[in-house]
């Protein structure tokens, strides 16, 4: 008995902060590590697609090279005739001394329709020579340097992009609410393993202090022969059990405190003291609602979306790569002059740029007919998955759907279960006590008022997991009727 006062005398003297489930489960929203992490992958998700869409818009890029200085000796092999006619090379030698300054404008865009691109470049060069003769010359494209790539009947990438990214940051956003949701569900299951350990504990009390009691009771009746020496064994016995269930008791509820914990992000100073919910939603579902609800919201719904589109790319992929030609063209205007750098600018047309290109494969060995036939079998079969995971996703729907129907009723069930056997053992106690039942009877009552009352708290940790999983699986509030909304500008700021 020392013992066990000595187990129990922090828990007794703690400060206990009580907690309902919402609470908890707010918490987990706000704090654990969980959450956290599903906040910062829909961040890393937001910032992708803020990627995605810049490459659709203008980018203007500026070089420039202020300066270079070239001070070296270049050696030359200058022609010489010779007497009789002949020509030889002579080696010459020359300093340079010069500065160079350059500077470059470009202004890109891509063409998401066909899949090009499409640049204007302006460009200005000067050099200084320095010395005695020194000099100033520009060279410019001040006007226009128009550049194009197109690829002709090739993959077009940015084309498949525009289809797959906006359904891929969709993904995110749900996928974002399902890993909120499922903290929730997490944080039931700490919740009632506690509950569990907190009930266990109590009832481990009351059953040691009852069977300390009968104990000494059928001792008295033993020492007076008013019981067989069997009964007095059987009350000795369940005794020493009850000493030994109160410890581990003990054990296991400062275990399940500390997961807990873990699992808020909180530290070792954080007691609990959980208040079970002490009511459940009148509440019926109707499977053709939930499973429009989920078509529409659920983010595997979009995944087998994203998996046929990834599929058909890579398919249009293979072909493209078969036939992919490149055509390239620039058109641009150029002048080099010596003088100051107005007179660049002057009649730029003087001189022209022009350039033509083009790219065509011509045997690959059949390479390339190998890809589409990978492409093709590979889209066959994932055609077939996503066929047989919505026949799956329908199936699951219907079993939450009656699962969670018949919960209600499983928790009424569970209720007056507790109340019987509580009952029955409070009567089998008081005919214990007048002799009229013998330790066998009472133990099995109090066995049984053990299981119903774990049994009540099973049923609510049932009963309120399935509904959550209703919520995972449509992201719909069923309480308030409405869709499960985040205010994502908050993450990503």
């Amino acid at each position: 008995m020392l013992l066990l006062l000595h187990f129990m005398s922090p828990l007794l003297s703690q400060n206990k902060v009580q907690f309902t489930l919402d609470k908890i489960i707010k918490i987990a929203k706000e704090q654990a590590p969980d959450a956290i992490l599903a906040r910062h992958r829909f961040r890393a998700s937001y910032w992708q697609y803020r990627s995605f869409r810049a490459i659709y818009m203008p980018s203007l890029k500026f070089d420039a090279t202020l300066p270079s200085i070239d001070r070296s000796i270049r050696k030359n092999a200058l022609p010489e005739i010779l007497p009789d006619s002949s020509v030889v090379f002579i080696d010459q030698y020359s300093r340079n001394n010069s500065i160079f300054y350059s500077g470059s404008l470009s202004l890109s865009q891509n063409i998401g329709v066909t899949g090009g691109n499409i640049s204007l470049n302006s460009s200005l060069e000067r050099t200084d020579q320095i010395g005695v003769m020194g000099s100033k010359q520009f060279a410019a494209n001040p006007v226009l340097n128009i550049i194009l790539n197109q690829p002709l009947f090739a993959f077009n990438g940015m084309k498949w992009d525009r289809k797959i990214q906006p359904l891929a940051y969709e993904e995110a956003k749900k996928n974002y609410l399902e890993a909120m949701e499922q903290v929730s569900v997490n944080a039931i299951e700490r919740f009632f393993d506690l509950a569990d350990a907190q009930l266990n504990l109590n009832i481990s009390q009351i059953n040691f202090k009852n069977n300390d009691t009968l104990y000494k009771i059928a001792q008295d009746r033993y020492n007076i022969g008013a019981i067989a020496e069997n009964d007095l064994l059987q009350m000795q016995l369940g005794f020493l059990n009850t000493k030994t269930e109160l410890t581990k008791a003990i054990i296991d509820l400062e275990m399940q405190k500390s997961r807990l914990r873990s699992f808020l992000g909180y530290n070792e100073k954080v007691d609990f003291n959980l208040l079970l919910p002490d009511s459940v939603l009148n509440l019926k579902v109707d499977y053709q609602k939930v499973l429009e609800l989920a078509l529409n919201n659920n983010p595997e719904v979009i995944g087998r979306q994203l998996r046929l589109i990834e599929a058909n790319r890579d398919l249009a992929q293979a072909k493209g790569q078969r036939q992919n030609i490149n055509l390239s063209a620039s058109l641009g205007l150029s002048k080099s002059t010596y003088g100051d750098i107005a007179s660049a600018y002057d009649k730029p047309g003087e001189g022209r740029q022009m350039r033509i290109g083009i790219s065509v494969p011509l045997i690959d060995w059949g390479q390339g007919r190998g890809k589409v036939k990978i492409a093709q079998s590979n889209q066959e079969l994932i055609n077939m998955q996503v066929q047989q995971s919505q026949l799956d996703f329908e199936q699951n729907i219907f079993l939450l759907v009656m699962q969670f129907n018949l919960q209600n009723d499983q928790v009424t069930l569970a209720a007056k279960s507790d109340t019987i056997g509580q009952k029955r053992y409070d009567i089998t106690k008081q005919r214990f006590l007048v002799g009229k039942v013998d330790a066998l009877n009472l133990a099995d009552a109090l066995h049984a008022k053990d299981i119903a009352k774990r049994g009540y708290v099973e049923a609510l940790r049932s009963y309120w997991n399935a509904f959550f999983m209703l919520r995972i699986t449509t992201l719909f509030d069923f309480i308030k009727n409405q869709t499960l909304s985040e205010e994502f500008d908050n993450l990503i700021e």
